[in-house]
């Protein structure tokens, strides 16, 4: 360690979305807080996530709805051009990659930017390695958040360190769509970015180790999923493993080894000129020295915190680390109930701000997976709600049957997961059109715990999509 310890209120360790969020809030109160972020401030999300590929999508979404044209309304041509979708996510979602907007959104509300590696060296106390060298340490008279966020995981696949392979960060920079792409991994991210390529053209393979495509969800939303793939042109392979890897200047060639029903596995090997990794993520957890703060941890289980995301007093872990979810969403509202607490506790704000937050609670938490059909899910899949030993009952309807999704030839479910003990919903999926939205009355339920009964006593605009909840409910069984 070098140069005196300096003591500020807070000190905010990684600057993704939640510690972004946190960290301005607490600067705007006037506390003293200095954020660190080793890369780009607001994290993964605005530059290799949420926002520039939901952006790719949107636009191989507009390719996929004017080939629908014949059949609903006419003749229609399409020529796609990725550099289009290229140009916008550079200057309108990235602005370049470049981090300076986001750096001055904090700095603006007094807060400090310490560009480094920050890592726990007591209490409340932390340690940067600068990115310029130099090294400073911090300690924190109120508070310490840590935010450490993920990297894309690579697997340990026999000759694929080395060659130069896509993962998320390097796919949404790409400047062309690919004659031919590999999508190692077959998860929310393989899975969006598989299908936005195809669109553009791009003849894609997906290889999953699982049985099935996004395994998170409904079988049947991964089911829907890889038919839909498949009409589209995507090949699916499922249960397949990976064995080697090597590449050229022209192509990258996997060795794969997938499981049959027969005598043993079917040995095969496949080519395209880029390969996609989407096989999860990596937490950083562990590059901030959580024993030398004092706090116990296996390596592998997210450590224990309490309802205001505590550690120990005074030090808090937010966003994908905390256990409940790699979501950005889950992240910001991880700092609303942190920066209310601190801001509460230490008389900067008025005494209910602390009860006005709450506790984080995890029980509704809702994710969608941006493919075509939308496929957005809450809470407790079928199988998790049984095994936890609850009482099920489950209500399916195809979108199809309903009116509006008729009209639009749409394919997609609602499903409802119902616990007949308490007669509250604690999963729901909604996998069509604009899923994700539709799901927002679900998440609604769940999260309020909201009386079945009162749900079928509800009125249903009609022609609409969520209007399909309603036969899904009658159907719960």
């Amino acid at each position: 360690m070098t140069g005196p310890v300096e003591t500020v209120d807070v000190v905010v360790v990684g600057m993704g979305p939640g510690g972004e969020a946190v960290a301005g809030e607490l600067a705007a109160a006037s506390l003293s807080v200095v954020g660190v972020e080793s890369r780009l401030v607001g994290g993964e999300c605005p530059y290799y996530g949420c926002v520039p590929s939901k952006m790719l999508i949107r636009a191989a979404d507009a390719l996929a709805e004017a080939r629908r044209v014949p059949g609903l309304a006419g003749d229609s041509s399409v020529a796609p051009d990725f550099s289009v979708a290229a140009r916008r996510i550079r200057e309108e979602a990235t602005d370049n990659w470049d981090d300076a907007a986001a750096a001055k959104r904090f700095t603006g509300k007094g807060g400090r930017l310490v560009r480094g590696t920050g890592r726990l060296s007591g209490p409340r106390q932390v340690t940067v390695a600068g990115n310029d060298g130099g090294e400073a340490t911090f300690s924190a008279r109120l508070a310490v958040v840590l935010n450490p966020g993920t990297n894309p995981a690579v697997p340990p696949v026999p000759g694929l360190a080395g060659t130069p392979f896509w993962t998320n960060r390097e796919a949404l920079r790409a400047e062309e769509a690919p004659e031919s792409l590999i999508v190692l991994g077959g998860g929310p991210i393989g899975a969006e970015l598989a299908q936005a390529f195809a669109r553009f053209g791009t003849r894609v393979t997906v290889v999953a180790r699982g049985p099935r495509l996004v395994p998170r969800e409904e079988p049947e939303a991964s089911e829907l999923l890889a038919e839909v793939f498949r009409g589209e042109g995507i090949d699916v392979l499922l249960n397949t493993n990976t064995t080697a890897v090597s590449h050229s200047p022209e192509a990258f060639t996997l060795e794969l080894s997938t499981d049959t029903d027969d005598a043993g596995p079917h040995l095969s090997r496949l080519s395209a000129a880029k390969l996609l990794v989407a096989t999860g993520r990596s937490s950083t957890l562990g590059a901030l020295t959580l024993d030398a703060g004092g706090i116990a941890w296996d390596g592998r289980n997210p450590p224990a915190v309490d309802g205001h995301l505590q550690l120990s007093d005074g030090l808090y872990l937010i966003g994908d680390a905390a256990g409940a979810g790699a979501f950005t969403h889950l992240s910001m509202y991880h700092a609303n109930i942190v920066a209310g607490h601190i801001l509460a506790r230490h008389g900067a704000e008025g005494d209910a701000a602390d009860s006005d937050r709450g506790t984080a609670d995890s029980h509704a938490v809702p994710r969608v997976t941006f493919t075509d059909p939308e496929i957005g899910a809450v809470g407790m899949t079928e199988r998790q709600a049984r095994d936890s030993g609850l009482t099920v009952r489950t209500g399916f309807t195809d979108l199809a049957g309903s009116t509006r999704g008729w009209i639009h030839q749409a394919v997609g479910f609602i499903k409802l997961v119902e616990d007949s003990g308490s007669g509250t919903l604690v999963g729901a999926a909604a996998v069509g059109p604009s899923g994700g939205e539709v799901l927002s009355m679900l998440t609604l339920a769940v999260h309020a715990r909201m009386p079945v009964a009162t749900l079928k006593r509800m009125i249903y605009a009609y022609p609409t999509f969520h209007r399909a909840v309603e036969s899904a409910l009658a159907d719960l069984h």
